[in-house]
């Protein structure tokens, strides 16, 4: 950024020490935070008038036409699962627990001008792209790019991004090819033993349903 006199006009979402600095720096001119993350975002908020704290509606809400994610450029998201459908999942871990929080990842994915997905190929013995993912968070709709160790992975949706990417001298792979290749790393993992009652259901930002979590059974 400071090599090419690249500038963010804002940073969103959950604010971090790294994206302060880059603020102060002068790379990000304003800071809309809905959660700092740690000390130094939580001092920023308190002292410097262009760090502002908005609620969860302000930052992400599908059906508020002011939300902040409305006027995103670039989001970049992680994942523990990734399948050859661009689906993500953020919440159930590889054993079939649930592991955490959504936060804005639909919201930021789906508003975003171009939403990139960074994970490595493998954790551990876990693979992180696979055929399916346990459970669907993110629909593969809203997911442009998928960054990894073994190459970037385009939405075929986004042809004109595989494009720019190529021409940019970048390894361009189809996802399919990354699945393929962690299976010949790990190895096909056993099915996860779910059980048949509902622990918990997963809804779209417009309140659909888009996948349920079983329990695991003893």
């Amino acid at each position: 950024m400071l090599s090419r006199g690249i500038k963010a006009s804002f940073a969103l979402g959950g604010i971090t020490a790294h994206m302060v600095k880059l603020h102060e720096e002068g790379l990000i001119g304003k800071l809309i935070d809905v959660q700092s993350f740690d000390k130094v975002a939580a001092q920023s908020i308190m002292n410097d008038p262009s760090h502002q704290e908005v609620s969860a509606v302000e930052y992400a809400s599908g059906q508020h036409l002011g939300s902040a994610t409305h006027a995103l450029d670039i989001v970049i998201l992680s994942a523990l699962e990734v399948d050859t459908d661009f689906n993500v999942n953020v919440l159930v871990g590889s054993d079939g627990i649930i592991r955490g929080a959504i936060g804005g990842h639909q919201d930021t994915a789906a508003d975003s001008a171009l939403s990139i997905i960074v994970c490595p190929l493998l954790r551990g013995r876990i693979p992180c792209v696979v055929p399916k993912v346990t459970t669907l968070i993110t629909p593969g709709k809203s997911v442009d790019v998928v960054v990894t160790e073994y190459g970037i992975a385009v939405n075929p949706g986004r042809p004109e991004i595989a494009e720019r990417l190529r021409e940019a001298g970048l390894k361009v792979v189809d996802i399919k090819e990354l699945a393929a290749k962690a299976n010949s790393i790990i190895g096909t993992p056993d099915p996860l033993p779910f059980g048949d009652k509902v622990v918990g259901i997963v809804m779209n930002r417009d309140g659909s349903v888009l996948d349920k979590i079983y329990n695991i059974k003893d």
